[in-house]
């Protein structure tokens, strides 16, 4: 079954002052949507969800991955990166994460921009204008806090019940006047080593 886009959304948001305090750069977020009829509504519960993921994911993928390469300029750029899904009210939560939490989808904006940490995400339920969120986080550095950042927004008209809105999030530059350091500071004041943080 061939995916159904009914249609796109490109958003990019400038942040020139925060605190009031003009930004030394400003920082730039960028998000791309692409809203999609769910491959599974009206069939009941469906056990086996590989053939539709194996078939839409990868289109989404790359479309949502050239939207945001196309206004960032280049994967070079991006810095902060992170994708998100809203599956409508008739959907299971496993609908959004089934077309989201795939290589099939997320390989290609990884590859597209370099980067070497995963994807940070949301997954969520709710009916047209509900909340997208879009958490990013620095595309190769997890610890670096000021690219821990959250894209919030809404389609007015999406999902539709039998819709989902799969999302892919960018940012270019971190928080203006990030001040509150790395996790790696806390790590050593808490005498803590990166791959056991909790120290349990």
């Amino acid at each position: 079954m061939a995916i159904e886009i009914r249609k796109t959304l490109l958003q990019v948001e400038t942040t020139l002052i925060e605190g009031g305090k003009t930004a030394p750069q400003p920082m730039k977020l960028y998000s791309a949507f692409a809203v999609v009829r769910n491959p599974w509504a009206g069939r009941g519960y469906v056990e086996d969800l590989q053939p539709e993921i194996r078939t839409a994911a990868p289109i989404l993928g790359a479309l949502l991955t050239e939207m945001i390469l196309d206004a960032v300029g280049s994967g070079e750029a991006v810095e902060g990166y992170g994708k998100a899904a809203v599956v409508g009210l008739d959907g299971e939560l496993e609908h959004a994460s089934a077309l989201i939490h795939t290589l099939r989808f997320g390989n290609h904006y990884r590859n597209a921009v370099g980067a070497k940490s995963y994807l940070a995400f949301t997954n969520t339920r709710g009916p047209a204008n509900a909340p997208i969120m879009i958490p990013l986080m620095d595309k190769n550095d997890a610890g670096r806090r000021s690219h821990y950042l959250t894209i919030q927004t809404a389609i007015a008209d999406a999902p539709a019940a039998d819709e989902i809105v799969i999302a892919l999030g960018a940012s270019v530059g971190g928080r203006p006047h990030h001040r509150i350091g790395d996790r790696y500071l806390d790590l050593a004041e808490l005498g803590q080593g990166v791959d056991n943080p909790a120290g349990v």
